[in-house]
C-alpha cells in the first residue's frame, strides 16, 4: 500500500491531467511555498494562481508523470508536460523533477525543477538556442511570468 503522501502526489498530478486547478490547489497548504525555473518564489495563494492560469490557458496539452514517491515527511515525482506555447504557437516538451514536503497531509513546499535553457530552444526557436542560456534572457522570462501571473490575479 502506497504512503496517503504518494497518493496525494498522484491526486495532484492525475488533476493535472484533467486541468483541474481547483483540486490542484486543494492539495496545498494555506502556506505553500512554490518555485520553479520561471516562478521562483510563490507562497500561498499564488501557487493555486499560477496553477489555474496554466490550466487556464494550456493548449495542446498532456502529461505524464511517474516515480512518485513519498513518506510522512517528504515525497518526489517526475512529470512531463507537452504543449503548445501561446507566445510562440512552438510544441514544447517539459521533463519536471518535483520534491515536495508534506505536513498535516497537504503539501507546504513544492519546487519542480527543469533546464531553463532547454525549455527557452523549444518555445523560443532560434532566439532561445542562442540566448536563452543567458541571465538577462531567463530573467526576462521569469519577468514575463510574474507580469502574466498578476495580470492573471488582478482579473480574478
Amino acid at each position: 500500500m502506497s504512503h496517503a503522501n504518494a497518493e496525494l502526489i498522484q491526486r495532484f498530478y492525475r488533476a493535472f491531467q484533467n486541468l483541474d486547478a481547483e483540486t490542484m490547489a486543494a492539495c496545498y497548504a494555506e502556506d505553500v511555498h512554490f518555485s520553479d525555473p520561471a516562478f521562483t518564489d510563490l507562497n500561498g495563494s499564488e501557487a493555486g494562481d499560477m496553477w489555474r492560469m496554466l490550466c487556464a490557458r494550456a493548449e495542446g496539452f498532456s502529461l505524464t508523470f511517474d516515480q512518485v514517491q513519498a513518506d510522512e515527511r517528504e515525497g518526489s515525482a517526475r512529470w512531463v508536460a507537452t504543449y503548445r506555447f501561446s507566445a510562440t504557437g512552438r510544441q514544447v516538451v517539459n521533463h519536471i523533477q518535483a520534491h515536495f514536503v508534506f505536513r498535516d497531509g497537504l503539501i507546504v513546499e513544492h519546487r519542480d525543477h527543469f533546464d531553463l535553457w532547454r525549455w527557452t530552444r523549444q518555445a523560443l526557436g532560434a532566439k532561445g538556442l542562442l540566448l536563452g542560456w543567458a541571465p538577462p534572457v531567463q530573467a526576462a522570462i521569469r519577468r514575463q511570468a510574474a507580469r502574466g501571473l498578476a495580470q492573471f490575479r488582478a482579473s480574478r
